[in-house]
């Protein structure tokens, strides 16, 4: 009987030592420009996702054993695509910010970093209070402008021409997707405030949505699901009194599994100021939109979870 076991044994070692000399390329390229950031705030940054999202990645020697080693040198690789601390001075300010929120709210809602990750290296974990450093320090990167006038001209001239532009023909997305009027009339289900970039957002879902809210089906969430996400100017007058301004964009995400397969089952669309722009150039936009999702996977891609009751 032991003969059986050991030679299985064997050869499982063998294709095990094998592969330790199958490596992909795990490099640390030059930092052009590296995060400048209070010293408590780079040292949680540092401690939770340097190791996927700089060029200053610090392989353990548990990291680099296969087959572990490979899916590391994915996630590294991912992750520099969607956020690279180490190439800091190529972003523009504004794009500063909201790559912070972007990290910020993963943080918060615990899709980074991967569950994987700090399951071996424990000290990635962020805590509440490391997420209440973050947060304040983002919110000091906002300027408010009390009493903008610019915002509220922006809404004037925007409320002068919306009934010429109902009256256009439904715009379309690149991908087919059709600008959805009637969103205004669904109720809403969440809302969400970017401080970083001065906007307020509101989250409206159809009747298949909320009813999936109220049978807490929604993970995952039902085909014939649609979301929608509008954005508006936040305008702040000196009394600290919030109002919405210009609207900004909307936001769709329609459900069907076997229609959007290759993004996960979700049909994304986006049309941009009152003129409803479709957002993209081609139908591939939906590859930007999806991977900005991947980290909300346990959550079905979506990351604005409904308000409890």
């Amino acid at each position: 009987m032991k003969k059986y076991f050991l030679i299985p044994a064997l050869a499982v070692t063998i294709i095990l030592i094998c592969l330790q000399f199958i490596r992909p390329k795990v490099d640390n390229p030059p930092v052009t420009g590296d995060l400048q950031a209070p010293e408590q705030v780079k040292a949680i940054l540092v401690r939770a996702c340097y190791d996927c999202h700089s060029n200053q990645t610090n392989l353990r020697w548990y990291d680099k054993i296969q087959p572990v080693y490979w899916q590391v040198a994915n996630h590294v690789r991912e992750g520099r695509k969607g956020l690279n601390f180490s190439n800091w001075d190529k972003l523009a300010p504004a794009d500063r910010k909201g790559k912070l929120w972007e990290a910020i709210n993963q943080l918060e809602e615990g899709a980074m970093p991967i569950k994987s990750y700090t399951f071996v290296h424990s000290n990635a974990k962020v805590s509440k209070q490391d997420l209440a450093v973050l947060k304040n320090y983002l919110a000091g990167m906002v300027h408010d402008m009390p009493n903008d006038t610019s915002k509220i001209h922006a809404l004037d001239k925007q409320l002068q021409a919306k009934a010429a532009q109902e009256r256009q023909k439904l715009p379309e997305s690149p991908n087919g997707i059709t600008y959805l009027p009637d969103y205004k009339s669904w109720q809403v289900i969440s809302t969400s405030d970017r401080f970083d970039n001065e906007t307020m957002r509101v989250i409206y879902g159809n009747e298949i949505a909320v009813k999936a809210v109220k049978e807490h089906h929604i993970n995952p969430w039902p085909n014939g699901t649609i979301l929608a996400k509008s954005a508006w100017d936040k305008i702040e007058d000196t009394n600290g009194n919030v109002t919405t301004g210009a609207f900004k964009q909307v936001e769709f995400m329609i459900k069907d599994n076997e229609k959007y397969k290759s993004t996960k089952g979700w049909g994304f669309a986006r049309f941009k100021t009152p003129k409803l722009t479709p957002y993209g150039k081609d139908a591939m936009f939906t590859t930007e939109c999806i991977n900005c999702h991947k980290p909300m996977h346990e959550n079905d891609f979506v990351f604005t979870f409904p308000i409890k009751n």
